[in-house]
């Protein structure tokens, strides 16, 4: 099947979802608020379906030959003693910042279909498919579910930036109601990121607040905080998308964070916009109708991300919670030992 569409959004997923849509013959327009890619922007972790996904647009080689691939990583006490050891090694993602990853989906596109300065408030009703790729605050997701579905806060506070240097392994930090974490990222640049347990809005989101909370921990941390750049530095609170009851309605797809906002502690956000809009595409151009199409992609995508979201927030009261952390600690150092001997093979 062909059509056309016009997607909403030239995110991640956005520019994905029109990537394989050029390449299957479609007529697409991309509505862009911006002016402009990104120039800047933190680390995302490229899981193993995303780089497949990105290799069926056909770029996957060009974020590996860019981006680092993690094959180890930490979870270290704030004293910098050791609660777990990680090895991802046959499972590893590729971490690869944002702007290099904007520009690898934007290029293949041909003139005309990227339009920046183009915001769009609610969906056109020209276009065969709409595809609303808007983000965490959807307008796309409010015009087809209302206010009721707006992502709502969890109860944390996000800073993430970036410093000269180079990192081994992805690293974080847990502490009770704070973590920071420390991975490589392209361009010889240290990426890292804090979260804080706070009532939304209560932070000053500057570098005294950080200094004060995390000025004490391990030479790693304190090393960072030294050479924060107020620049460089990206503040907000976390909020997540409640469950909707579809994906779909009409003719209108909801994608990436404007169908499942999530935490950032398992590393997916990216990832799944951009499984999304592959499978989303892929469905738009083998199904006979778009009905059949919609169907499909809400089926195959909806259930998984909403337990993607709920892992995700899982996590984070994990790994900032004020309770048992001695328990918690022992525990996941015992389960990731024994994963660790049984990859290779020990026992």
């Amino acid at each position: 099947m062909r059509g056309t569409a016009t997607i909403i959004g030239g995110g991640i997923g956005g520019l994905a979802a029109a990537d394989r849509l050029v390449a299957a013959g479609w007529d697409v327009r991309v509505h862009e608020r911006a002016a402009t890619l990104p120039d800047t922007g933190t680390a995302l972790g490229m899981w193993p379906a995303a780089m497949a996904a990105l290799g069926a647009i056909g770029v996957s080689e060009l974020i590996r030959a860019v981006g680092v691939v993690q094959t180890s990583g930490a979870i270290l006490r704030p004293d910098g003693s050791t609660i777990a050891r990680l090895d991802v090694r046959g499972n590893s993602p590729i971490l690869v910042s944002r702007p290099v990853l904007l520009r690898a989906l934007a290029e293949p596109l041909p003139a005309g279909v990227l339009r920046f300065s183009s915001p769009v408030t609610e969906p056109p009703t020209d276009a065969d498919v709409v595809i609303g790729a808007d983000g965490i605050g959807s307008t796309v997701r409010d015009t087809l579910f209302g206010p009721r579905y707006r992502a709502r806060p969890i109860g944390m506070a996000a800073w993430r930036g970036w410093v000269p240097g180079n990192a081994d392994s992805a690293v974080e930090t847990w502490d009770a109601g704070a973590l920071f974490g420390v991975t490589p990222r392209d361009g010889d640049l240290i990426n890292f990121f804090a979260a804080v347990r706070i009532e939304p809005g209560s932070a000053d989101g500057g570098i005294p607040f950080l200094r004060n909370r995390f000025g004490s921990w391990h030479a790693d941390v304190r090393d960072i905080l030294d050479r924060l750049d107020p620049d460089a530095l990206l503040h907000h609170d976390l909020s997540q998308s409640p469950p909707l009851p579809s994906y779909v309605r009409g003719n209108v797809a909801l994608i990436g964070d404007a169908a499942h906002a999530m935490a950032p502690n398992l590393g997916r956000g990216a990832c799944e916009a951009v499984v999304d809009a592959v499978t989303l595409a892929r469905a738009l151009t083998e199904c006979p109708d778009i009905a059949t199409a919609l169907r499909r992609y809400d089926r195959a995508r909806r259930i998984r991300t909403r337990m993607l979201v709920r892992g995700s927030a899982a996590l984070a009261r994990v790994a900032t919670t004020h309770r048992g952390t001695r328990l918690r600690d022992a525990v996941l150092g015992t389960v990731t030992e024994a994963g660790r001997k049984l990859s290779r093979n020990d026992y």
